[in-house]
């Protein structure tokens, strides 16, 4: 069951900027625009967002913020917005511009990772307690292939209370790899990506997702038995099995998914690539537990507004709907966010315009519901509204 948030029923339906309507009926609000113009506030989101139970909502920018190098925020039920940090790679190896969904534990410490500074320059992954104090708790040191490099993804937290991730390069074989991570910041590089050898795949970015057997899925963004990325499964004695290689020469396949993947309560998999597809232009697909692939959805953006290149992982509801953004396309070429019905069918939800709603979301969705029985997406869009360009969105289901 979905939380309920009694701030959030008047926040959303009349504290946010005005609303624009969405393609299918639906109402599109701007939660906060970012303005980091002064320094104060972040800019330029990329990952999505996470709730407490008390309906604050944590998230991260790329920029902005008292350095220009990024910042994790907090905005309040009552939709005041707070910067919680800024990161500082010139000061105590601090980490800089986090790209990552972060994690919460019960005692309402956050975590995370960040793609560049760090003690080499290549990424950290930290803790911000509650309190406002930032750990790094690991800085990523590619020396001699014996640790990853460059973090895109955030955390997930496995069933062994440790923390999992992906870096995009380094490891053994400069390819990426899979890792893990205790609070305290013990690290471990569990899997290195090699693409030269079983087909495998190379350049992860997308966040892992954990099965109840301690089994980890993922993809890689290229590599594979056609080079145009893979679906992975990571078993808890670190052996990797490429469950599918992608190929967009055969059955209009997508190819280089970037985002994370979804299951449903059957074992399938879900997940989104950037490009492919029958008009090149990405895809939603499936994976069976038996490895057979199916392609839901084409995006086609000469098509009834449609978006194009969607590069978060998906969101779906409990009658199977599929939710999620594409970073372009639509009828003001901004991007959209859709959802697509069990049948196949798609609809736009509503299309960035690039002005005051933003544009260009990279995020994957979260669906909070409050008092009345509103159900709410909220996400995050990276450019061009009012400010520096960047919000944070919500629009009814």
């Amino acid at each position: 069951m979905l939380p309920t948030y009694g701030a959030w029923a008047v926040l959303l339906l009349g504290v946010f900027l005005p609303a624009s309507s969405g393609e299918a009926g639906g109402k599109y609000r701007v939660v906060h625009a970012f303005d980091d113009r002064n320094g104060s506030d972040g800019a330029v989101p990329y990952a999505g967002l996470i709730a407490d139970k008390s309906g604050d909502l944590y998230g991260t920018t790329t920029k902005g913020g008292a350095n220009g190098q990024g910042t994790i925020f907090e905005i309040a039920a009552d939709g005041s917005e707070a910067i919680l940090y800024s990161f500082n790679d010139n000061s105590a190896n601090d980490g800089a511009d986090p790209y990552g969904v972060l994690v919460r534990d019960k005692a309402g410490n956050l975590y995370g990772t960040t793609n560049l500074g760090g003690a080499a320059g290549t990424g950290t992954v930290f803790r911000l307690a509650s309190g406002g104090k930032e750990t790094v708790l690991h800085s990523f040191v590619d020396e001699g292939g014996s640790d990853g490099a460059r973090p895109y993804a955030g955390l997930i937290r496995g069933s062994d209370g440790a923390l999992y991730g992906t870096t995009t390069v380094g490891g053994a074989r400069g390819q990426g790899t899979v890792f893990r991570i205790t609070a305290k910041g013990a690290e471990t590089v569990i899997y290195s990506f090699n693409d030269s050898a079983a087909n495998d795949g190379a350049d992860p970015y997308g966040s892992l997702l954990m099965d109840g057997a301690g089994n980890l899925y993922g993809t890689t963004s290229v590599g594979g038995a056609h080079g145009q990325g893979t679906v992975f499964r990571l078993a808890p004695d670190g052996t990797e099995t490429v469950l599918y290689s992608f190929n967009d020469s055969a059955a209009n396949d997508g190819v280089d998914p970037y985002g994370g993947l979804i299951m449903d309560k059957t074992g399938t998999l879900y997940g989104t690539t950037t490009v492919g597809g029958t008009h090149g232009q990405g895809t939603v697909f499936k994976l069976a537990p038996d490895g057979t692939e199916t392609v839901l959805y084409a995006f086609n953006d000469s098509n009834a507004n449609d978006g194009a290149d969607p590069y978060a992982a998906l969101l779906m509801d409990a009658a199977g709907n599929l939710y999620g953004t594409t970073s372009v396309g639509g009828a003001d070429g901004g991007g959209t966010i859709f959802r697509l019905a069990p049948d196949g069918t798609e609809t736009v939800l509503h299309s960035l315009d690039g002005a005051t709603d933003g544009a260009q979301p990279y995020s994957s969705l979260v669906e909070m519901k409050v008092v009345g029985g509103k159900t709410y997406l909220l996400g995050t869009a990276s450019c061009c509204g009012a400010g520096d360009g960047s919000v944070v969105f919500a629009i009814k289901k």
